[in-house]
C-alpha cells in the first residue's frame, strides 16, 4: 500500500500512569495491535510518556524534558515503525538549550525521523498552565510526507484554530492528526466540552474536505500543585471523522481503545477539487486575518 491509494488510519486511547517506562509499553502493545489490523498510520496521544503534568507550576516538572536529538522513545518508536512499516507521529516534552516546547516527532514507515512540529497555540487556564512549561512553538505549521499519505500534525489547543487546519491542508496535507490531552475543568466540574472539542474538529474534516484523526487520553490524574491536589478526568473520546465531519469510528470516555478507518484518498482528492471551496478562495481578502484586534496588522 503506497502514497495516493487507500490508506488505514488507527487513534489510540489508554489511561497514563506516571511512569515512563510503563507508558512506552502500553503505546507500543497498542501499535502492535493496530498493525496487526491494518492499520499504516498510528497516532499515540499527547505527552503520553506519563501525567499530564500541566495542572501544576512545578520546577521539577522540567526535569522530563529531553532533548529531540537521542531521544528515548522516538528512538524506541524509531525501530518499531521500521519492524511494522507503520508510521508514527511521537508526542513528547523537548529541551532545546534553554527553550522547552510541547512537540511532536513524524516517524516514517521505514523508520526515518521525517521531522518535528512544535506546538504553536499554548494554552493557560486552570489545570491546562501549558505556558508556564512551554515556549510558543517556531515551526510554523507543517506537512510532512509519509509512505502512506502526506500528513499534518498539530497538538491539543491547535485544534481549536481553524486557520491551523487550512494552513494545513493548503500545504497539501490528505489528512490531518491531532493528538490530545483533555478532560474535566478543575475549576468548574460542572463544564463538559467533549461535544465542543469533537464539534470544532469534524468541521476542520469537514471544511477542508480531509480525514481527520484525533486522540486523547482517559482516566483521572491527581497532581499535587502550590495550592494543593488538583484532578483531571480525562475524557477520551477519541475519534475519526471522514472528509464531510461524519464520525466513521469514535471511543467512550472510560476505555482503553484502538480505532481503524480506512479512506480512499484518490476518491477524496478528487471530491476535494471539483466541490471547489480550495477554486473558490479569495485569499486577497483575508489580510484582517493577520490582525489581533481586527483592524491594525502585527509586525
Amino acid at each position: 500500500m503506497e502514497k495516493g491509494g487507500k490508506v488505514v488510519v488507527s487513534a489510540l486511547q489508554f489511561s497514563c500512569t506516571d511512569d515512563v517506562s510503563t507508558n512506552v509499553a502500553t503505546a507500543e502493545r497498542l501499535v502492535r495491535a493496530a498493525h496487526a489490523k491494518g492499520a499504516n498510520i498510528i497516532l499515540i496521544q499527547e505527552l503520553f510518556e506519563g501525567y499530564y503534568f500541566c495542572q501544576a507550576q512545578r520546577e521539577d516538572y522540567f526535569q522530563r524534558a529531553k532533548p529531540y536529538k537521542g531521544h528515548p522513545t522516538i528512538l524506541r518508536m524509531q525501530k518499531l515503525a521500521k519492524e511494522l512499516g507503520v508510521v508514527i507521529p511521537v508526542s513528547f516534552f523537548e529541551e532545546a538549550n534553554n527553550a522547552h516546547y510541547n512537540s511532536v516527532a513524524v516517524v516514517d514507515a521505514d523508520g526515518i525521523d521525517l521531522g518535528l512540529y512544535r506546538k504553536s497555540h499554548i494554552p493557560d487556564g486552570p489545570g491546562y498552565q501549558e505556558k508556564f512549561y512551554f515556549n510558543p512553538g517556531d515551526t510554523g505549521f507543517k506537512v510532512f510526507q509519509t509512505k502512506f499519505a502526506t500528513i499534518g500534525i498539530a497538538i491539543c489547543w491547535d485544534q481549536w484554530f481553524p486557520e491551523a487546519a487550512r494552513a494545513m491542508v493548503l500545504q497539501g496535507a490528505e489528512i490531518l492528526f491531532y493528538p490530545t490531552a483533555i478532560g474535566s475543568e478543575p475549576q468548574d466540574q460542572g463544564l463538559d466540552s467533549r461535544d465542543h472539542w469533537k464539534r470544532v474538529m469534524q468541521g476542520h474534516a469537514g471544511a477542508n474536505l480531509v480525514p481527520l484523526v484525533a486522540s486523547n487520553r482517559i482516566g483521572k490524574e491527581i497532581i499535587e500543585t502550590e495550592h494543593g491536589k488538583s484532578e483531571i478526568t480525562f475524557y477520551g473520546n477519541s475519534f475519526i471523522a471522514g472528509p464531510t465531519g461524519e464520525i466513521i469510528s469514535a471511543a467512550d470516555d472510560k476505555e482503553e481503545a484502538l480505532l481503524l478507518a480506512e479512506f480512499d484518498l484518490d476518491k477524496i482528492k478528487s471530491k476535494r477539487k471539483s466541490w471547489g471551496v480550495f477554486r473558490d478562495r479569495r485569499p486577497e481578502l483575508y489580510k484582517v486575518l493577520l490582525t489581533l484586534d481586527g483592524n491594525s496588522p502585527t509586525q
